[in-house]
């Protein structure tokens, strides 16, 4: 069960009475999030690898998971700031500073709507929360009752590889968010019996598992030139059923592999590429 550690940012905002006007979110789906509902006027900085929505491309960066600048996050005077539940100095030096936090934890596809509805009541925003979070929900559903009854192609699902090489594979294992996804879109995870979120998988082991289907989620788009290289890079493994059926897919979006609110768009992109017929 995925646990989110709020209590000190509900605590300090209940004293202070009112809804956060400052917040600081080293998170890009968080940041997604307060976008979506309405609260990206109280954005005032997000962490590097922020980049949606386009709004954020003019706002100040304050560092991410490894190297967060805490002086330019204080001398932004926030009254939230939204972390990594690994950033422990991070956490421990905002105590310090009696500045709100919001403790976020990468998990599952089910606590992507809990995060938003999270969210929602942090920055003052509920309803639009709320109502984005049975949106996406009912998006979801609607997914899975198309992909229902079809034949699940067994799917290997690699978030990083060396470029241009099968070294430094890492694919989903069978709990998390981009295993998740792959369900819902009625894909079957060859690693599912593997209950972690990520496998380093070597060639060796790929071919064992001798997936139907190879499914590569990258969050950097790529021209259709790189992106064809990149797949026939998998023909060196010609025995994979994958390979042989002309099965590998690469989905250079970054809604992929942000768990935020495009969450839903990112499960019809990869139903509708493992299962083109049913959207026709």
């Amino acid at each position: 069960m995925r646990i989110v550690t709020v209590i000190l940012a509900l605590v300090l905002t209940i004293a202070q009475g009112s809804a956060p006007k400052r917040v600081v979110s080293l998170i890009p789906a968080v940041t997604e999030i307060l976008f979506a509902i309405g609260a990206g006027s109280q954005v005032v900085a997000v962490g590097s690898f922020d980049t949606y929505p386009p709004e954020v491309k003019a706002l100040p960066r304050v560092g991410a998971l490894l190297d967060p600048d805490v002086e330019k996050i204080l001398s932004l005077h926030p009254d939230l700031v939204v972390v990594f539940a690994t950033q422990t100095t991070l956490r421990e030096q905002l105590a310090r500073a009696k500045i709100p936090v919001y403790v976020y934890q990468h998990s599952g596809l089910p606590d992507v709507l809990t995060t938003i509805r999270d969210i929602g009541a942090q920055a003052g925003r509920e309803q639009a929360a709320s109502d984005l979070a049975r949106r996406l929900q009912e998006r979801i559903d609607a997914v899975r009752k198309r992909v229902a009854g079809r034949p699940r192609p067994r799917t290997l699902i690699v978030f990083d590889r060396e470029n241009l090489a099968l070294r430094g594979i890492y694919a989903s294992g069978g709990v998390g968010f981009i295993h998740d996804m792959a369900e819902a879109a009625g894909g079957a995870n060859v690693f599912a019996d593997v209950k972690q979120q990520a496998v380093q998988a070597t060639t060796e082991l790929i071919l064992a598992r001798a997936p139907d289907a190879i499914l590569e989620l990258r969050g950097t788009p790529m021209d259709a030139a790189a992106r064809a290289e990149e797949i026939a890079v998998w023909g060196t493994l010609s025995s994979l059923p994958a390979v042989r059926n002309s099965r590998v897919y690469l989905i250079d979006q970054q809604m992929t592999v942000v768990p935020g609110p495009r969450v839903a768009d990112a499960i019809e992109l990869i139903a509708r590429t493992l299962h083109p017929a049913a959207f026709k």
